[in-house]
């Protein structure tokens, strides 16, 4: 059996989508640094009978997230799909001509290190399996930059290359790399943007394996 680990797991959209992989068969990682909200999560998705785990890392910190991952592998066998998609903080959103370079820190840590550490982390099980899917998770800044939310805009374009490169370069080895741009906020009854909706999005999103970029409304909605 293998496991998807979400980084980032919340109530909203990282618990849809555990449920989403996990009746699916996938065994679930969740990721976050509230261990008590990741423990809650994995005992609903266990009424559910899907097997999941709670790990505790900030991804901040790619020693810790780096550990959460491998202790995921170590209780859930391989990851084979990673997702990244961790809300940021609202302070990673100043105006431009407010961003100094210490206010840059916090979202390139959040939005560079991150996932590198967790795709470092996680590409050799998936190299070792034959196959995996990562699927990065971000707002729309990181294809039209706003002038108000300068942190997002610099550090999801840094991740939206990161991406790209990963896609392009594993593409030959059968691991798939894709983004999914969710424009403005995830919205629970919306046609489009509702948790449920975003996850079965997720979800063809590995299974169909097509392409780099994907958007879940119009960058205008």
């Amino acid at each position: 059996m293998t496991a998807i680990a979400v980084v980032g797991a919340g109530p909203g959209l990282g618990a849809a989508v555990a449920r989403r992989f996990g009746s699916e068969g996938f065994d679930v990682a969740l990721v976050s640094r509230n261990h008590q909200r990741t423990n809650a999560l994995a005992a609903d998705l266990a009424d559910a009978g899907i097997t999941a785990r709670g790990f505790a890392a900030d991804v901040r910190d790619p020693k810790a997230l780096a550990a959460a991952l491998d202790a995921a592998h170590t209780e859930l066998g391989p990851i084979e799909v990673l997702q990244y998609s961790p809300v940021p903080q609202r302070d990673f959103m100043l105006p431009v001509l407010e961003t100094s370079p210490v206010d840059l820190v916090g979202p390139i840590e959040f939005s560079v290190y991150g996932p590198v550490a967790a795709a470092q982390q996680v590409l050799p099980g998936m190299r070792a399996l034959g196959r995996g899917t990562v699927l990065f998770v971000n707002g729309g800044t990181a294809v039209v930059p706003h002038p108000d939310r300068a942190g997002t805009s610099i550090a999801f374009a840094a991740e939206s290359a990161y991406g790209q490169l990963l896609h392009d370069t594993l593409a030959g080895e059968g691991i798939h790399v894709a983004q999914l741009i969710i424009p403005g906020a995830i919205i629970p009854g919306h046609h489009r943007k509702d948790p449920a909706v975003l996850a079965d999005t997720l979800w063809e999103m590995h299974r169909n394996r097509h392409g780099f970029r994907h958007f879940a409304d119009d960058l205008d909605a």
